[in-house]
């Protein structure tokens, strides 16, 4: 089968390659992938930013239908619409494991990066990670519920946003989009901001309940009241530099700041401003099964709608101008179609 590889070491090294096609063992399912997404870790993947076993075929956001169940497999079956969680490997006895923290497992390996992923027709994952998506949830949204149960472990199990809180979102891509829409279903007022080149997706935040979006050009002194930034809460998701900096400012004395973005490098970070201001910082890591199963809820409602976030659908075939839209950000969430 044909399959998009990280075929080595180093800077892009992203390939084409005809590849056996899996078979599944004891307790694993193989799913027929019908929509995957692109990530913004897949681009690290692709500048040697993040850590991957090569050669390893690359995605981990995706859905599809179940064609064969392994030996002793309960829970699934075949023609079932699924996705799944990106854990392929935890050890399943260490104090994370033990505590539903799975995703902090020393020895843990996903799918995309330290095992074959979801970018090839089909996949094989244990069926302990299978999540059976909603009836009114199609395989295009479906293929989004990765992305959502990050953000719902980022927003909803991680900063726990109070009703009435004012937040700003910090970088309007996919991840700052849902996470714009689950602050708003916890009842705060949220500002989204980008820069001018964001502008065709800060319009778009207000589909996601954004009451209002601003540039990080026009950051001015009145944002502050009394002399303090109004923001309780500062959920950053761009992953770069200029935005943690920017987050950490506008944060008010005692507030709360999650980090949501990978950086992929070493930066300047202002801790003394963190201590002078007693921030709450909180770090969010992919995602964790209860965060899945809310995810899943919160389709079933349409709490959250997906299907707005993506720009683009395109063949596998034409991967390099899905990755070229997602770094020159002239797509929101662009999905591949294995052949």
């Amino acid at each position: 089968m044909q399959a998009l590889v990280k075929v080595k070491k180093g800077f892009k090294n992203v390939e084409l390659h005809n590849i056996p096609e899996p078979h599944p063992g004891e307790g694993q399912v193989k799913i027929h992938v019908k929509w995957a997404g692109i990530c913004g870790t897949d681009i690290h993947i692709y500048r040697d930013e993040y850590p991957y076993n090569p050669p390893v075929v690359l995605g981990h956001e995706f859905s599809g239908e179940v064609i064969e169940c392994g030996k002793n497999v309960k829970t699934c079956r075949p023609r079932d619409r699924v996705s799944a969680r990106t854990y392929m490997i935890t050890c399943g006895n260490c104090v994370y494991c033990n505590t539903g923290r799975d995703n902090l497992c020393l020895e843990r390996q996903s799918i995309g990066s330290g095992v074959n992923g979801a970018f090839a027709k089909y996949i094989v994952v244990p069926e302990k990670n299978i999540f059976i998506l909603p009836d009114i949830t199609d395989y295009q949204e479906g293929a989004l519920s990765e992305p959502i149960a990050c953000c719902v472990h980022a927003i909803l199990e991680r900063t726990c946003i109070s009703p009435g809180e004012n937040v700003l979102v910090i970088g309007p891509g996919p991840i700052g989009l849902i996470s714009t829409q689950l602050a708003k279903i916890s009842g705060a007022h949220v500002v989204i901001m980008g820069t001018k080149k964001d502008q065709e997706r800060l319009i778009l935040s207000k589909k996601f309940g954004a009451d209002e979006y601003i540039f990080h050009e026009q950051i001015k002194e009145s944002q502050r009241v009394d002399g303090t930034f109004i923001f309780d809460v500062i959920l950053e998701c761009s992953g770069s530099e200029g935005g943690i900096n920017t987050g950490i400012s506008l944060v008010r004395r005692g507030g709360k700041y999650t980090e949501l973005g990978l950086v992929g490098n070493t930066i300047q970070f202002p801790i003394d401003q963190m201590i002078y201001k007693e921030i709450k910082f909180t770090g969010s890591f992919a995602h964790t099964w209860s965060s899945w199963k809310k995810t899943m809820s919160l389709l079933a409602d349409q709490l959250v709608k997906p299907k707005d976030l993506i720009s683009h659908k395109l063949s596998i075939k034409d991967w390099e101008k899905g990755f070229d839209l997602i770094e020159k950000k002239e797509g929101v969430k662009v999905l591949l179609r294995p052949e």
